[in-house]
């Protein structure tokens, strides 16, 4: 059985980018490559549009800046600003879909990729083509959390469509947290039960709760939050003085009245 070469594409905010986001894709790579079924050649990035709505969602000039910087260190996972760049907030499945028409343009293209895919946007086609031959045929995976398979069964929040197209047409690879159980999901989920081969499921033995809503937090209390966000993320974010790092509610050493850093002290210990 011939080996089914991948991308594995992830979706979302990355506000900002932390080291939990580059380790899903170590951690799926890895799983993948294991099973003999599977060769991943490439990782994709893809932050959402600023009409996601989130709260406290920087601008996407400022999370594409921040991706970049943090993926430096990475020799396989690349940046595409396609879905940013667009009018408006972009469904999961058409983002999908678009990397992968994109990728099957240039495997099945006679130019040189290096040629035709230079400008920045396309630099992850021109990584992935290093590793598979023209024409030969690559899956675009989307990558995930538990979280979102989750959001699966809400109802209204997705369509059946978008979820038949994602696990049918291209697959979904989730990875595992301690407070969701994908497995219970997809057997209690017709549509996702009938693809459940499509699906999957990677434990994440080495847990940790590193979140971007938690590094916020701690940034707009003038917390510390190196090395869980690389250095160069860190820099950026307080140069441009995002996230209330320019004006922190709070102080580790607030200071009382008389100046000093200590508590105050209560009645009784007053002479």
């Amino acid at each position: 059985m011939p080996v089914i070469k991948v991308v594995l594409l992830v979706v979302g905010s990355f506000n900002p980018p932390t080291i939990m986001h580059l380790r899903m894709l170590e951690i799926a790579r890895d799983y993948l490559d294991r099973t003999g079924q599977y060769k991943v050649i490439g990782g994709v990035m893809s932050p959402v549009h600023d009409k996601y709505g989130k709260k406290d969602l920087a601008c996407s000039l400022d999370r594409c800046e921040m991706l970049r910087l943090a993926l430096n260190s990475s020799s396989w996972i690349r940046m595409s600003e396609w879905e940013s760049r667009q009018d408006h907030w972009t469904r999961t499945r058409l983002v999908l879909q678009h990397h992968q028409n994109q990728l099957n343009a240039a495997l099945s293209c006679n130019e040189s990729p290096n040629k035709r895919h230079r400008s920045e946007e396309h630099q992850w086609v021109a990584k992935v083509l290093e590793h598979c031959n023209k024409d030969e045929k690559v899956v675009v995976k989307l990558l995930c959390g538990g979280d979102v398979i989750q959001s699966f069964n809400t109802p209204g929040l997705w369509l059946d469509e978008d979820i038949e197209c994602i696990v049918a047409d291209h697959g979904l690879v989730v990875i595992t947290r301690e407070d969701v159980n994908p497995a219970k999901i997809i057997y209690e989920s017709d549509l996702l039960y009938k693809y459940q081969k499509n699906i999957a499921i990677v434990p994440e033995w080495i847990t940790n709760e590193i979140s971007s809503t938690k590094i916020r937090r701690a940034l707009r209390r003038g917390e510390s939050v190196k090395y869980l966000v690389a250095d160069s993320v860190i820099e950026y974010i307080h140069k441009n003085g995002l996230y209330m790092t320019n004006d922190n509610k709070y102080e580790l050493f607030p200071q009382n009245q008389h100046g000093s850093i200590f508590l105050t002290p209560s009645p009784s210990d007053l002479p």
